[in-house]
């Protein structure tokens, strides 16, 4: 090895220098998987962390474990159904689903080899106010329940052979989240076992100061943890590219280690290196060790891509020079029919539709999210706004953050940071989301504090926070105006507007160097938001509210139907919200299922020419509302039975210039597209057939859609995500189910059709569901309704090779069946 001498590299960068970014989960055989054979139960146990405690009747499970999407005991017919609870004290920010406090145990033996080591526990995420306890000695406290966190357990462990045992309580308590949080440890859990010399937990940061086409300079900076002073050891570095194929290489002689925790960078070049970007996420791997002689120490391994990110009024964003707008969606943690556990498949599967569905952005709402989550961002090129908080001093609920928020928010930011700094998805890191202190001096000092602590940990990316236009009305202080929000935006880098693209023009005028993207926006008004952002080169983008439905915030987007002489409704809510559980107001549904909000999206994007849709008959003498978090309900069918000569509204989004509306060959109607619209409507008396819209350009035909009346519901349809997956528990197959006619066309009218499910072999049951936000039925049991024809299966492996094979049937189909081989 080229020995270097032993000093400290001490490296500055700014948010808009050129950086290299790493996963942060530093995979080796120092660090194992903590989830299997841990014990539960719901209730309140007295001395729960005691060793001698009786725990062999308390159920046995795997994590992620999120227990408030699970069944409730004693089911009534009109209060307690499946997992929900008409009186649950989350109400509809919870979705009507129950936390409460519950226990977790686990026990487990050191081997001979491992007396000596170091033993860590680190926690992903348990929702939420945990302690826990190693062999009945407290480890600690953890209010927040989006923000990993880590314990030495060493001091108390007992020799080699015996049994050791952790125990966790969780208190999900009171009114705590303005959406559903999950109880519960709902992310991974981790076991690290190393030497007394060893790289420190989430120790490993790695940067470049300057990247080209034809060479980037990359920088390892690596935090040592020692409890011997005085030892002499060699760091050493190696790059490798996507291939494994090492690339570079370095190593550093280290005299002597004279502090407990040291910090040392060391600098390699990599050649023509291959870009981390959107369309091509390329990512290379560090290996980090730590020698003493020809002993290994330590070894950790970071996965990493190289790239560069810049922000600028005049430019705009930019990844690797080039500009782009950020076509963004807001997004809630939760996994719908798995509630909010943080399996590493379904974190995956949600990265993949938005993207599939026209995303290269995402905002993480609003608060951390799991360390799969951000994995799946960078393998598959999805750029990431990671979000610290919703609340910071001023209470949203009763038991939210506000009562933490002085005492943890250092800890909180340092464990997001720390964690989450080498991803290569992340380009911002927000302080908050429609903070009420924001536009007051506590708030501006809070705010000032919040950012000088992210960047003291990563300087390479810009700090953000979002201000929504109403933070008046929201806030208790008085006498407030917009022009009070300037120095919280002035403590950030980017300024994140929620539904304030109106501001952007006179705060240029006002603030012309300050970037801004409209951090929320409303369903109906993405097309004004995307244009403006269009035009405007310090406008760098949008983020729709919200990407996918999400449990919890019941009946935001709703549908409002009232009587016709009515005037819309200012609710936020739809008053009552039971039974309906989830906010509905998302571009693709809680399976994952388009929307009009995604095909309209579609249109904005130019990912399609035109989208034709149908407002499903509504009863007479009624309308169905407009509202700001989502259209008026419309769907890709033509086939109503028993609505015969009924006038259906259709509705026509397109860029073209006129459309023709044709009904089984007849003309109906031609409209013009208005100026700033992309949108028109028709009044036709339903027939069966063929529905045609016709686009035309300067009298050119250019784009077509078509509905077609559907045959009678005739089978079932099963359709896995992939013929092959994973064994492992950590992967799922997601099986749409369709009710289809003979031709295999799809019936949207089906919505009360029970379908049952038989599962064989090497799987389990995880979840079923539908895109009905008021279908409140069990998640976990083998049967669900259908609900626009379409639901959904997610099955488990076993941890076995072998195969499973899922058959459905339902009174008057024909039934199927689909195998799924795990390898």
């Amino acid at each position: 090895m080229e020995k270097i001498k032993d000093k400290i590299l001490l490296i500055l960068f700014v948010f808009s220098s050129i950086a290299v970014f790493a996963q942060n989960k530093e995979i080796s055989n120092r660090t194992i998987a903590f989830d299997s054979d841990w014990l539960f139960i719901k209730e309140n146990v007295e001395n729960g962390e005691k060793t001698d405690i009786d725990d062999s009747q308390w159920r046995k499970l795997n994590l992620p474990h999120d227990w408030s999407i699970e069944d409730l005991p004693n089911q009534i017919t009109d209060s307690i159904i499946g997992p929900f609870s008409k009186a649950a004290p989350s109400q509809r920010d919870g979705g009507f689903l129950v936390g409460g406090t519950a226990w977790y145990r686990k026990h487990f033996v050191l081997e001979k080899t491992e007396q000596a080591k170091n033993v860590f526990i680190q926690f992903d995420g348990v929702y939420m106010n945990s302690d826990v306890w190693v062999n009945g000695h407290h480890l600690g406290n953890h209010p927040y329940g989006y923000t990993s966190f880590y314990y030495d357990l060493t001091p108390y462990l007992l020799p080699a052979g015996q049994s050791n045992v952790i125990a966790v309580q969780v208190k999900n308590e009171g009114l705590n989240c303005r959406w559903y949080s999950g109880s519960g440890i709902y992310r991974h859990v981790w076991l690290t076992k190393v030497n007394p010399v060893h790289i420190d937990n989430w120790g490993t940061y790695i940067t470049t100061p300057s990247v080209s086409d034809n060479e980037a300079e990359v920088a390892i900076e690596t935090t040592i943890k020692s409890n011997h002073k005085n030892t002499p050891v060699t760091l050493y570095a190696e790059i490798f590219n996507e291939l494994g194929v090492l690339v570079a290489k370095s190593s550093q002689d280290i005299l002597s280690l004279k502090e407990k925790t040291v910090t040392y960078t060391q600098k390699v070049r990599v050649e023509n290196p291959a870009l981390w970007s959107i369309d091509n996420p390329v990512l290379y791997s560090a290996k980090v060790k730590i020698f003493q002689g020809e002993d290994v120490l330590d070894e950790t391994t970071t996965t990493f891509g190289i790239r560069s990110i810049h922000f600028d009024a005049k430019t705009g964003f930019t990844l690797n020079g080039k500009n782009i707008l950020l076509k963004g969606g807001c997004i809630h943690h939760d996994n719908g029919p798995l509630g909010a556990a943080a399996i590493d498949r379904a974190e995956e599967r949600k990265v993949e539709l938005l993207k599939q569905n026209g995303y290269n952005a995402i905002r993480l709402s609003h608060n951390p999210y799991s360390p799969a989550f951000l994995d799946a961002c960078d393998r598959l090129g999805m750029l990431v706004i990671n979000e610290a908080f919703d609340a910071w001093q001023d209470p949203k609920k009763p038991q939210d953050y506000h009562l933490y928020f002085d005492e943890w928010w250092q800890k909180d930011i340092a464990s997001m940071v720390r964690r989450d700094r080498n991803h290569p998805s992340i380009i911002m890191w927000s302080t908050g989301n429609e903070i009420y202190e924001s536009i007051d001096t506590d708030g501006y000092e809070s705010g000032r504090k919040l950012a000088e602590a992210i960047r003291a940990i990563d300087s390479t990316r810009p700090v953000t926070m979002a201000i929504p236009k109403f933070i008046m009305a929201m806030s208790s202080r008085k006498g407030k105006k917009w022009i009070d929000t300037a120095p919280s935006f002035n403590n950030v880098d980017v300024c994140g507007y929620n539904y304030a693209t109106s501001k952007y023009k006179k705060d240029h005028v006002k603030f012309p160097e300050r970037v801004m993207y409209e951090s929320e926006t409303f369903p109906p008004l993405v097309y004004e938001s995307w244009e403006i952002a269009k035009k405007l080169p310090y406008a760098i983008g949008m983020f729709t509210w919200s990407a996918m439905d999400y449990l919890g915030e019941a009946g935001l987007g709703a549908p409002r139907i009232v009587q016709e002489d009515s005037e819309t409704s200012s609710n936020l809510f739809l008053e009552p919200a039971w039974p309906i559980f989830n906010a509905y107001c998302g571009e693709l549904d809680l399976i994952g299922n388009k929307k009009v909000n995604s095909y309209y999206l579609d249109i904005v994007w130019d990912r399609s020419d035109v989208e034709m849709l149908v407002q499903p008959p509504i009863p007479e003498g009624y309308k169905e509302a407009d509202f700001f978090y989502n259209f008026p309900k419309q769907i890709k069918s033509w086939s109503f039975p028993g609505e015969e000569g009924t006038k259906l509204k259709v509705f026509v989004h397109t860029k073209a210039e006129l459309v023709k509306l044709e009904l089984n060959g007849k003309f109906i109607a031609a409209h013009p597209i208005l100026p700033n619209s992309i949108t028109t409507k028709f009044n036709v008396p339903y027939k069966t057939g063929t529905l045609v819209a016709k686009c035309f350009e300067k009298g050119v035909m250019v784009s077509s859609d078509t509905l077609k009346t559907v045959g009678k519901p005739y089978t079932i349809k099963l359709s896995p995500d992939r013929a092959v997956i994973n064994a492992s528990p950590n992967d799922l197959s997601y099986v749409s189910v369709e009710v289809v006619d003979e031709q295999g066309n799809l019936v949207p009218y089906v919505d009360d059709l029970l379908i049952n499910y038989q599962i064989k072999g090497k799987a389990k049951l995880a979840g079923v569901g539908n895109g009905n936000p008021a279908d409140i039925s069990s998640f976990q049991q083998p049967q669900k309704k259908v609900y626009q024809g379409k639901g959904l299966v997610i099955l488990m492996p076993n941890g076995n090779k072998g195969s499973v094979t899922l058959r459905a049937t339902a009174e008057g189909l024909k039934g199927a069946k689909v195998s799924i081989k795990l390898e």
